[in-house]
């Protein structure tokens, strides 16, 4: 079976797109939710490498439903693909031990069916995006969600807004822990709280569930949080791309072991 598909993860500010040809995924970019007409260059360029590809289909996951209508509407009219929307048309492949009104986002499903898929075993799931969320799956690959806290700029924002006198910050890693000055301290604060935090819900799932899991780290700020971090195993930027693939996948496995079946 080939997997021809254009993979679209609308995220809280952005928006990733991915080809995978024949199961390999030879182009992904990430655009900022705001450019609607960089989006829109995006898919088209993303969509030119399924062009020579059969059976193409387009498959959206999304936690900003207004996006992701207009890019299914755009999807539909101009790059003339069905959209498929996850969840909705097909369900994450990832089991789940949730309590029954839970809502949990697509992305945090995807990232834990990508690494499951992966790893075959126990692991954490670390997004740094917007928000960042510290996941577990069982060994079993059931998914048992986590612990959401704000992002690195929604920290270093909530300081500037709830204070007085911090000042307005942009988020970048800090070069030594001890700030000089307000702004390296407040990098520094969220920097190594991030980590700490990290470290301390690792411990405590591993302490719960009887073994240390591997941690797989995704999202914008992965590399700037957690490079050289020792307890983190892999760090994937294109985690949630490869969720929707293997969602893809798994219903095609399933479909034709159903009709194998059948015959």
């Amino acid at each position: 079976m080939q997997l021809n598909l254009l993979a679209i993860c609308v995220g809280n500010t952005s928006t990733r797109l991915g080809a995978f040809v024949d199961g390999d995924l030879v182009h992904r970019c990430r655009i900022d939710n705001a450019k609607r007409d960089a989006i829109v260059a995006g898919l088209q360029e993303t969509a030119t490498h399924l062009r020579e590809t059969k059976d193409a289909m387009a498959v959206i996951a999304s936690v900003r439903p207004e996006i992701s209508d207009w890019i299914s509407s755009h999807v539909k009219d101009r790059l003339k693909l069905k959209p498929i929307r996850v969840e909705q048309d097909l369900r994450i492949p990832i089991g789940r031990q949730l309590d029954p009104e839970a809502i949990v986002g697509e992305d945090r499903l995807l990232n834990a069916a990508a690494a499951y898929d992966v790893l075959q075993q126990a692991c954490v799931v670390v997004d740094a995006g917007t928000a960042i969320t510290v996941d577990f799956v069982d060994g079993a690959g059931t998914y048992h969600g986590g612990a959401i806290v704000p992002g690195a700029q929604m920290m270093l924002r909530s300081m500037h807004e709830g204070t007085a006198l911090l000042p307005s910050v942009e988020w970048k890693r800090p070069e030594e822990p001890i700030g000089h000055n307000s702004v390296q301290a407040m990098r520094s604060g969220v920097y190594h709280g991030v980590r700490g935090l990290v470290r301390e819900l690792v411990e405590q799932y591993a302490e719960i569930s009887g073994a240390f899991p591997m941690v797989v780290v995704t999202g914008g700020d992965a590399e700037t949080l957690f490079e050289g971090f020792d307890l983190v195993d892999r760090v994937v930027p294109d985690l949630s791309l490869l969720g929707v693939a293997a969602t893809v996948r798994t219903a095609m496995e399933d479909d034709a072991g159903m009709k194998r079946g059948a015959s």
